[in-house]
């Protein structure tokens, strides 16, 4: 199986890494409401939409502008360390996965383009 031009050589690493954020978004959810007291409504939009994001930009890897959307739901998913602070340390261990795939992914198609 060959790679297409211009395809990013990281796609299938960033596709995991954000089904996997997924997975822990949505299990914050009841961690927020039960323990952490917060709202179910927020807490569901909040930890529901970042999911579901998610999921929708790991099928939108294909594009180029994903992988910065991706970047910018690192920060968010971070940021729902506010509703349960467990996530502070979560999304700073994906954060670092992710910058750890953009290196990867800029060194393979260096080497791709010898």
């Amino acid at each position: 199986m060959s790679a297409q031009k211009g395809a990013n050589p990281a796609r299938r690493l960033f596709a995991t890494i954000l089904a996997c954020e997924a997975i822990m978004t949505a299990l914050a959810f009841p961690v927020a409401v039960s323990v952490m007291k917060v709202d179910g409504a927020t807490a569901g939009a909040v930890c529901g939409g970042l999911a579901v994001a998610c999921l929708l930009v790991a099928g939108l890897l294909r594009h180029s502008w994903a992988v910065a959307v991706g970047t910018v739901l690192q920060v968010l998913i971070i940021a729902t360390g506010f509703m349960v602070p467990a996530m502070f340390f979560l999304g700073v261990v994906f954060g670092a996965l992710w910058a750890t795939a953009i290196w990867m992914g800029r060194k393979a198609a260096s080497v791709q383009a010898r």
